[in-house]
């Protein structure tokens, strides 16, 4: 019924055929780890955006507490300074 060349014919095919199926499923896996990156690239973004974004106000923070500590040693100098008596 079946000669040797068809069995050689259906068994190239099948092995191509599962060839074609495995290669197949390496490619999904290459979108899927693409995919990955380009969020993994994005939340680092992310982060870095938060980063300097928390550095500039740590450095507004850090500028207030010094403005902070000069009006209060300005108010402390005037607490501390003699009352001057009115005039006239």
């Amino acid at each position: 019924m079946f000669t040797r060349q068809h069995r050689m014919l259906a068994r190239t095919l099948g092995v191509a055929l599962v060839a074609t199926v495995a290669l197949g499923g390496c490619a999904t896996y290459d979108d899927d780890f693409a995919a990955i990156n380009s969020r993994l690239d994005q939340l680092d973004n992310r982060v870095q955006g938060a980063a300097q974004s928390a550095e500039s106000a740590n450095q507004s923070a850090q500028q207030a507490n010094q403005r902070l500590d000069q009006i209060e040693s300005r108010v402390q100098k005037l607490e501390a300074a003699k009352r001057r008596t009115p005039r006239g």
